[in-house]
């Protein structure tokens, strides 16, 4: 017989399952992006931190990037596809651990409401193949007052003197 103790507990695992999952895969995949591949591609060509943040919207740990301390003149550039995201004019050091920045380069990075976590986050990610970047908080500095927390391993660096 099924017990009230039973229904309780179904429900609280429902609900943790709800609150701990973000963005779905299929949520992603229902989205087009100009660069696609499938799961073998993508795999084959980032290490397999860059693919866990990148495709499964994984976190790198805090103070582990050497973007993170990197402050040459520069463009950040999404790991996955190449694309320009993140200037260094707009980058600073927000002491959470990962590279910050103030605002991206003009139509690269997409947004979507993140509800994992017990909390609702507004997920950044590059517009061009749907990588996952990071997250935008409302607590930077002006002009924007944003922060875009993004993770090191998501980005490639492109110093102003090799271009």
């Amino acid at each position: 017989m099924t017990s009230r103790r039973f229904f309780l507990l179904s429900g609280v695992a429902l609900a943790a399952a709800a609150a701990f999952r973000g963005t779905t895969p299929e949520a992603i995949a229902a989205e087009t992006f100009e660069v696609t591949k499938t799961d073998a591609e993508w795999k084959a060509i980032l290490t397999a931190e860059q693919y866990q943040i990148l495709r499964h919207e994984d976190t790198e740990r805090p103070f582990t990037s050497a973007l993170n301390t990197e402050k040459r003149k520069g463009t950040f550039h999404c790991a996955g596809c190449d694309l320009p995201v993140y200037s260094s004019e707009t980058k600073y050091d927000s002491g959470t651990g990962w590279p910050s920045f103030w605002d991206s380069l003009p139509n690269a990075v997409g947004k979507r409401e993140d509800t994992s976590l017990f909390m609702t986050r507004t997920e950044c990610h590059c517009s061009r193949c749907g990588g996952h970047l990071g997250h935008i908080f409302d607590d930077g500095p002006q002009p924007t007052g944003m922060r875009h927390c993004i993770n090191g391993m998501a980005m490639t660096f492109l110093p102003a003197s090799a271009a």
